[in-house]
């Protein structure tokens, strides 16, 4: 393989930084969808809608983040339960 590849020149976290970067990405997502729908569902699509969006997730984020880490080992959990092994 090519020592100039993109995978190869990128820079990279440890294994060990899966959950977080998990966590990360997972509710930085699911915050943003969610702040769209409450958003509109609570007081409509007008000229304000992006800026309270954005205003929501200032706060909705942080706390998704720090609850999908609580949240994390119970669900591995309960997918172990459900889920058949390999």
């Amino acid at each position: 393989m090519n020592d100039l590849s993109p995978t190869r020149s990128r820079r990279k976290l440890r294994p060990s930084a899966t959950p977080y970067v998990f966590a990360f990405y997972m509710s930085s997502i699911m915050a943003l969808l969610m702040c769209f729908v409450i958003t509109a569902a609570n007081a409509g699509v007008n000229p304000q809608y992006l800026g309270n969006v954005l205003k929501a997730y200032q706060l909705a984020m942080p706390v998704a983040f720090v609850c999908v880490l609580m949240v994390r080992p119970l669900v591995v959990r309960l997918v172990a339960i459900t889920v058949h092994p390999h």
